[in-house]
């Protein structure tokens, strides 16, 4: 099977349930900032790998890249009855995020300034991400004003951009460095 079909080539391609809609589309930036976000948690996760560290977190990365995969489908659906057939942002999974923000919280010292960006490499990863997933969100919010069933992925990527500089934060402080912090002009 040939990867390339040239059925793409211009500039439309067709969503969950065949509509033919531009590149341009909301749904199509929706989901392809959360396909970015996944791309982007892919490298966050061998970078903690080449820590030697945080085995809960990379699991944790790896159950939120396959919910990534679930919601991007989600946003890619224009027919509500083929999006109800697909499967959902899980019950627990916004809640599962706020353990674990609550979990790295408590160990972390308290946040009283802006933080830079920054850090090792696996805390940039984790803002790189936090960023991407930002911009996920605000093209879902942009979706969710006509679409209000993708709810649930809006409030997951809202929760997830929490869940990723908490993690960044964890990131920096395991590996003993010194968070940055902004300094007014």
């Amino acid at each position: 099977m040939k990867i390339y079909t040239k059925k793409g080539d211009q500039g439309k391609t067709r969503l969950v349930g065949g509509c033919l809609v531009s590149k341009s589309d909301l749904r199509i930036e929706s989901y392809g900032s959360v396909d970015e976000l996944n791309s982007a948690i892919g490298v966050t996760i061998e970078e903690l790998r080449a820590t030697n560290l945080f085995a809960d977190m990379m699991k944790e990365l790896s159950q939120i890249q396959n919910e990534l995969f679930c919601l991007g489908s989600l946003l890619a659906c224009e027919d509500p009855e083929l999006f109800k057939k697909l499967p959902q942002i899980p019950e627990d999974s916004i809640s599962r995020l706020e353990t674990s923000i609550d979990h790295m919280t408590a160990k972390l010292p308290a946040l009283k300034e802006f933080i830079l960006p920054g850090g090792t490499r696996a805390a940039a990863w984790m803002h790189i991400c936090r960023t991407v997933c930002r911009r996920a969100e605000r093209n879902t919010v942009k979706l969710y004003e006509t679409h209000p069933e993708v709810e649930a992925a809006l409030i997951y990527l809202n929760r997830l951009s929490d869940y990723l500089f908490t993690a960044a934060r964890a990131c920096n402080f395991e590996l003993g460095h010194r968070e940055q912090t902004w300094v007014k002009p």
